[in-house]
C-alpha cells in the first residue's frame, strides 16, 4: 500500500532512521525528479543537523515553519561564534548525497585572547564538506571524514589531522610547511593540490598527487625507510598490514572525482564497492551470498540516486538486491 505521509514527514522519517522500503523508494524517486525536490531536501536536513532537538517540531504549515527556521537561525548563529564557513551548498548525487557545510565543533567554553582555537570539522556519511582555513586553504572532506586543526598558533608548519579522506588546495607559502597528519605517515607540502585517503577500517593509506610537490614523511606511528618525494601525476599507497609503500603513475582526476559529484570505479571489487556506497550514500548494505564478493565492477557514476545504482550493477553483475526497512541486501541472481 502506498504511504500516505506527506514527503516532508517521509524526509524527516529518512532522518531519523524509520522509513519502511517503500517509503524509502518513494523518497529517492522524488529527490531523482528535479533540482527543486534535491534543494527542499537538503534544506530540511541542513537544518536537522543544526538543530536536532527541534526536528520533531516540523510542521506542515508556513507559519510554523517560519518559527522553525527563526530559532536555528538563531542558534546557528551563535554556535558560529569565532568561526566563519561557508553557506553555498553544493548537491551531489540525487539520492541522499549533499554537500553541506559542516560547522566545525569549536572547543569553546572559554578561551582567553590570545589562546589557541581547536577546531573539528566533519562529513557524516552521505555528505561532503567544503570548508576555506585561515591561510586561504581550500578543503572537501569526503563522507565520514573528520579534521582536527588549530587557529591562532603562529607556527612554522600548518598542521592537520585527517580520519578519512580529504582534497586539498593548499595556500602557497614557502615559510610555512601545511603538514597533513594521517594514522600513518606524514604528508608535507608547502602549496599543491592533493588527495587523501586515510579511513580507520582500509588497509591501506592513499596519496594522490594532482600538482605541485609532496613529500611523504615518518610520523610517529610509522617509520619509512626513506623520505618519498612526489611528483603529480603520482599515487603513493601504503598497506597498513605489511608496512610496504609503493610509489605508481595515476591519473589524479579519478582518485579526486567524488568532489565533483562523480565516483570512478576501475576494477574494483564488489567488498571495496559496499563500503564506498554505504559510505557515500549513507546506507546499510547486507550481502547475504559471500561469494558475491569476489565479482569486480567498472563504471561512472554521476548524480544517480542509490537505486539507480543498484539496478546499474544489477545489469552488469549476476546479483539481485531488495529493501528490508532501511538495509539493502544483495542476492546471486536467481538466489533465494
Amino acid at each position: 500500500m502506498r504511504s500516505n505521509k506527506s514527503i516532508k514527514a517521509i524526509i524527516i522519517n529518512h532522518l531519523e532512521g524509520s522509513l519502511s522500503g517503500e517509503e524509502l523508494k518513494r523518497l529517492h524517486q522524488w529527490l531523482a525528479r528535479s533540482d527543486d525536490n534535491r534543494r527542499y531536501y537538503s534544506r530540511i536536513k541542513d537544518l536537522w543537523e543544526s538543530s536536532v532537538s527541534d526536528a520533531d517540531r516540523f510542521a506542515e504549515t508556513d507559519k510554523e515553519w517560519g518559527r522553525f527556521l527563526a530559532r536555528v537561525t538563531e542558534s546557528y548563529q551563535y554556535n558560529i561564534f569565532r568561526f566563519k564557513t561557508n553557506f553555498q551548498i553544493f548537491y551531489r548525487f540525487a539520492a541522499i548525497l549533499i554537500i553541506g557545510l559542516i560547522v566545525g565543533a569549536l572547543v569553546m567554553n572559554y578561551i582567553p585572547s590570545g589562546e589557541p582555537l581547536h577546531i573539528s570539522s566533519m562529513a557524516p556519511k552521505g555528505s561532503i564538506s567544503q570548508m576555506v582555513l585561515d591561510d586561504s586553504t581550500i578543503v572537501f572532506l569526503n563522507a565520514d571524514s573528520k579534521i582536527r586543526y588549530s587557529r591562532g598558533i603562529r607556527k612554522s608548519e600548518r598542521e592537520i589531522f585527517l580520519e578519512g579522506e580529504a582534497w586539498f588546495n593548499v595556500a602557497k607559502n614557502k615559510s610555512r610547511t601545511f603538514i597533513v597528519h594521517t594514522s600513518t605517515y606524514d604528508v608535507q607540502v608547502t602549496g599543491t593540490k592533493f588527495n587523501v585517503k586515510s579511513y580507520e577500517e582500509e588497509n591501506k593509506v592513499i596519496t594522490t598527487l594532482e600538482e605541485g610537490r609532496v613529500v611523504i614523511a615518518s610520523s610517529k606511528n610509522c617509520q619509512l625507510n626513506e623520505p618519498v618525494i612526489m611528483k603529480p601525476g603520482e599515487q603513493v599507497v601504503l598497506d597498513k598490514l605489511s608496512n610496504e609503500i609503493s610509489v605508481r603513475k595515476v591519473d589524479p582526476s579519478v582518485y579526486s572525482s567524488w568532489k565533483d559529484n562523480k565516483l570512478i570505479f576501475l576494477n574494483m571489487k564488489l567488498d571495496e564497492l559496499v563500503v564506498l556506497l554505504e559510505r557515500e550514500y549513507g546506507v546499510d548494505i547486507e550481502v547475504d551470498d559471500l561469494r558475491i564478493l569476489k565479482y569486480h565492477y567498472t563504471g561512472t557514476i554521476k548524480n544517480e540516486t542509490i537505486i539507480e545504482i543498484l539496478e546499474i550493477i544489477k545489469n552488469t553483475l549476476p546479483i539481485e538486491y531488495n529493501i528490508e526497512g532501511q538495509t539493502i541486501h544483495i542476492q546471486n541472481k536467481g538466489v533465494k
